[in-house]
């Protein structure tokens, strides 16, 4: 069978992707692209914002309309959370975010009998985490190794616990495990990630920590860059820098959620810590770290926000100097608190901070980039693309070099910067010694 998957959403989401793929090819099918001819197509859906709803009802119309006589499947958080819209569909087959291996097995089922299923369940019931092969999406240099699963923070404006569930970890041994097998097949690059990867181990036997799983995985994987997902920021402690700072392996790339510069939005939105608190984050990342990336996601127009508190915000930004951020207009999300808050701020005036945040978010990554200038700094190389090889440092500073008719890919070269671009630093590969 040809199967075509199109996936939305985070790493997690491309992790489960992945791991799909690998099972479907085990049992001997074929993975073809989502734009082309198939015999099953599946959207792993995305739900983090009305956006990402309409995004996944899109691909799952487009899809019956390429292929009427195909197997339609709809897997992942939209169907969780939005039962009724999924159903309203015309898919085959409609599951949640629990069980992928199940799910294969029905959309087996579905091309061999043309029933129609639908198969969700109760995310707050899942008490074990479903371990998947780790690996990366086709032709990448990066590997997934998904550690956790579930969200336990509610915070008034996200629906993925009510999505994903209760915190479930994949124990420290077969973490490890994992990450021994992607060394082996050749990864050069990790990436640990999960729904709320600070939550890692609170179900498990011991409570063992972020910490601990990031240890067993660098000791696992000798040479393989380890690269973090998004971490909550009260997770870093000095303890926690200390530890990791040990590790040559990992990348000294942290990306810290932040939501809000402004104390007064950060406890509407209910997260769970202040201004103060987030940035000695920060100085403690670098402090025990040279010149780490430090990246975040920011949300504007927040229920309430006044521009009083947008313009701490803009303050608070300029104070942690990012190297890069995600600037997103709040979404209103049915069924969380914040939808029903009063003070819904007026999408043009979304539009309007979301632009002012990105000015000044570009005008931090410029000069993060700039002061590369001159450095020499080692780059794992991705893609070539527009006469330029593509990759990127430990702290996730994009570099771009000029092509020549060079085969980079996968490979780790030292590059000295020469060039500051708005996004990404130019430059060309040092010659090594003889």
């Amino acid at each position: 069978m040809r199967v075509a998957i199109h996936t939305l959403g985070c790493k997690a989401n491309q992790y489960e992707t992945q791991a799909m793929e690998a099972i479907l090819r085990e049992r001997g099918h074929t993975l073809v692209p989502f734009d082309g001819e198939a015999d099953a197509y599946v959207v792993n859906s995305c739900t983090v914002t009305a956006v990402s709803d309409r995004k996944s009802r899109q691909a799952v119309r487009q899809a019956r309309k390429r292929a009427p006589e195909a197997v339609v499947a709809l897997c992942g958080c939209y169907p969780q959370v939005s039962p009724q819209g999924a159903a309203d569909l015309d898919c085959d087959l409609i599951a949640g975010t629990g069980d992928r291996v199940a799910f294969l097995d029905l959309l087996e089922q579905a091309a061999a009998t043309r029933e129609k299923t639908v198969a969700l369940d109760d995310p707050f019931r899942r008490r074990t985490f479903e371990v998947l092969p780790a690996g990366g999406l086709s032709g990448r240099t990066r590997a997934m190794l998904k550690a956790e699963d579930g969200c336990a923070n509610f915070c008034a404006y996200c629906i993925i616990p009510y999505a994903r569930g209760a915190v479930r970890s994949l124990p420290l041994d077969r973490a490890a495990a994992q990450a021994g097998e992607l060394a082996a097949q050749g990864y050069r690059e990790i990436v640990l990630t999960g729904i709320e990867l600070s939550s890692y181990g609170r179900d498990l036997p011991g409570r063992p920590g972020p910490a601990d799983l990031i240890e067993q995985v660098c000791a696992a994987a000798p040479g393989v860059r380890v690269r973090l997902g998004s971490l909550e920021p009260r997770t870093v402690t000095e303890d926690f820098c200390a530890r990791l700072a040990a590790l040559p392996d990992l990348c000294p790339h942290f990306h810290l959620s932040l939501q809000s510069g402004c104390d007064e939005t950060l406890r509407r939105m209910r997260r769970k810590y202040d201004t103060e608190r987030y940035f000695r984050s920060v100085a403690l990342l670098r402090e025990h770290f040279d010149r780490p990336g430090i990246t975040t996601d920011l949300i504007v127009g927040f229920p309430g926000e006044t521009e009083a508190e947008f313009e701490a915000t803009l303050a608070f930004l300029r104070r942690c100097a990012f190297s890069r951020m995600h600037i997103f207009p709040y979404s209103r999300r049915q069924g969380t608190p914040a939808a029903s808050m009063p003070g819904q701020v007026p999408n043009s005036v979304k539009a309007d901070r979301a632009a002012r945040a990105a000015a000044l978010a570009g005008a931090m990554e410029k000069s993060w980039l700039t002061g590369w200038i001159g450095q020499s700094v080692p780059v794992l190389f991705e893609e070539e693309k527009a006469g330029f090889w593509r990759g990127y440092t430990p702290q996730y500073m994009e570099v771009r070099v000029p092509a020549a008719g060079q085969a980079l890919h996968n490979l780790v070269r030292t590059v000295t910067v020469t060039a500051a671009g708005d996004t990404a630093a130019f430059g060309v590969i040092k010659e090594e010694e003889p």
